[in-house]
């Protein structure tokens, strides 16, 4: 497929939705507009807008990925997940409250998050040699927030749009991966201090380093690889919930400790 049809190109679709984030404004599917935007193309997309965030003075920290349940995988019609970038503007320190009216409608949901100690290159990684590459896990909260109204998007729209990136923060409890059962490593969501969700690790692609092989091998059929220091967001847990100014967002893991956002 081309990068172009009719006024539409991968420099005009990457602005627009940069506007969208820094305008905190959401629109409608760009694949309303620009129905032949494609995978390869939205990963075009994707890579221009980290490029003028490098440009701007951002570094990239690592890489995240979306729709690793099988159930979202389903309703989307694919077979494995999408990636996107992470980047230094995107972390939300420990204890710092999220600014809600910086982002347009945003959601949080609860991920296990690898560290890589060695590059992680594709193809035909497996989740056993991509877990030889993880120095340390953690617990982490992504929140996403789509610029696209009501999320309602089409899959090359939300690849373009770098997977619905917006904040994310880390854990404080450091593990070995030889020290978890990944599988098995439970979480409970909470929102106002309530419990409303719980999953273990067997969401995330069946074991969370299925996703990570998954992203080591879609990189590699773009030319890029996982490197070392990188964080990995392997992908929700669980269903992301809605934030709201004076709420909070919150959760506990078996090993891997609690971690919380406050939202103002």
């Amino acid at each position: 497929m081309s990068e172009q049809q009719g006024d539409w190109s991968v420099e005009r679709a990457a602005t627009v939705l940069a506007n969208a984030e820094a305008d905190r404004t959401d629109r409608g599917p760009i694949t309303d507009e620009w129905p032949g935007l494609d995978l390869d193309t939205a990963y075009q997309v994707q890579d221009e807008i980290l490029r003028r965030k490098l440009d701007a003075g951002e570094h990239i920290v690592g890489v995240k990925l979306g729709l690793t349940s099988r159930a979202k995988q389903q309703r989307m019609g694919i077979d494995s997940p999408l990636t996107g970038w992470l980047t230094d503007g995107m972390v939300l320190p420990a204890g710092v409250p999220l600014a809600t009216g910086e982002l347009i409608h945003p959601r949080v949901e609860p991920e296990i998050v690898f560290v890589l100690g060695e590059r992680l290159s594709g193809p035909a990684v497996t989740a056993a040699r991509a877990m030889e590459a993880v120095s340390h896990v953690y617990a982490g909260l992504e929140v996403i927030d789509s610029r696209y109204t009501d999320f309602r998007f089409k899959l090359p729209d939300v690849v373009a749009d770098n997977a619905s990136s917006a904040r994310f923060v880390i854990g404080s409890v450091a593990r070995k991966p030889d020290e978890l059962d990944l599988a098995l490593e439970a979480c409970l969501l909470e929102v106002d201090g309530e419990v409303v969700d719980s999953a273990t690790g067997a969401a995330v692609q069946g074991h969370p380093a299925e996703a990570l092989a998954l992203a080591a091998n879609a990189l590699a059929e773009r030319g890029l690889a996982l490197e070392a220091g990188w964080l990995v967001l392997t992908g929700g847990m669980t269903d992301a919930v809605f934030t709201r100014p004076g709420g909070s967002v919150g959760a506990h893991f078996t090993n891997l400790g609690s971690l919380l956002i406050g939202c103002e």
